[in-house]
């Protein structure tokens, strides 16, 4: 069994603090003069960005009246929350936000994608580093091999301890766009091919082809629908735009990007058909 996802951990903590201190009708700077702590802390400690000292949650359990098997949980989850991640040698090189992502990707059960390029968890070491050399300024060109070897460790969750369920929506654009070049794009293919005939059906990628007349997420950003082992943990979405990046957890919003992923795959081809569409285009490389 893999470890917890730190980043998991304070999630969860964070959630279920917020949803007993609003059920008690508590404001913020109650419970926060309580754990001796500012309100601005308190509300990273909710959403799962900062985590409380030990002293500081046994004041908050108490302040919130949990009980005593609930309150050990949330010492357990805080443990969790204090290790490092697997990803946590390359915190130099990404930022905050993206850590955290990675997190939730390490911790999560299943994840559902629409992406415009070829999945992270997916690509080639090839193909990652001419993906993230075109990153240009943005990216220093003495961290691209860490970021690749990043992402190679990402991939584990294909493959390792309690593997992730992985579906994966894209339009045929984002096979057809020969980063790298065309040698580089037909091995990725050609890599893409061979995990999901290994890995079905825990692994389904379908294609949009470019015939399409048109679906409900044409031109939308690269989103991910993620969901946890615990019952605690609703699903959540993680949206990726070129600069920024954006946790979407209300339940309305979270239920859109549902259907919004449904209806993308109902445009797109059965994974049968988008693997001979991936095939073929990789040949078509050679």
């Amino acid at each position: 069994m893999k470890a917890p996802s730190p980043v998991v951990a304070a999630h969860e903590m964070g959630l279920r603090l917020r949803e007993r201190r609003d059920a008690l009708g508590l404001p913020a700077a109650e419970v926060a003069r309580a754990a001796r702590c500012t309100p601005q802390f308190l509300s990273q400690v909710e959403n799962g960005k900062k985590v409380l000292t030990m002293d500081k949650l046994l004041a908050v359990t108490a302040r919130l009246e949990f009980e005593a098997d609930e309150g050990e949980e949330l010492v357990e989850l805080r443990r969790h929350a204090t290790q490092r991640g697997p990803l946590a040698a390359y915190n130099g090189i990404f930022s905050a936000e993206l850590m955290r992502y990675y997190g939730f990707e390490y911790g999560c059960e299943s994840l559902r994608s629409f992406v415009m390029i070829v999945h992270g968890l997916l690509q080639t070491p090839e193909y990652a580093h001419a993906v993230i050399r075109s990153g240009g300024a943005r990216i220093r060109q003495a961290e691209v091999e860490r970021r690749v070897e990043a992402r190679m460790v990402r991939q584990e969750r294909l493959h390792g301890p309690d593997p992730l369920t992985l579906s994966v929506v894209m339009g045929e654009a984002a096979i057809r766009q020969q980063t790298g070049g065309p040698q580089v794009l037909a091995r990725q293919l050609a890599h893409i091919v061979e995990q999901v005939e290994a890995h079905q059906p825990r692994l389904q990628v379908r294609v949009i082809p470019l015939e399409s007349t048109g679906h409900p997420v044409l031109g939308a950003p690269n989103f991910h629908l993620l969901g946890f082992p615990s019952t605690r943990l609703p699903e959540i979405v993680w949206m990726d735009r070129l600069t920024t990046m954006l946790l979407i957890d209300e339940p309305v919003a979270v239920h859109d990007f549902r259907l919004a992923h449904a209806a993308a795959e109902e445009a797109a081809l059965s994974v049968v058909d988008s693997l001979g569409l991936i095939t073929r285009a990789a040949q078509e490389l050679r």
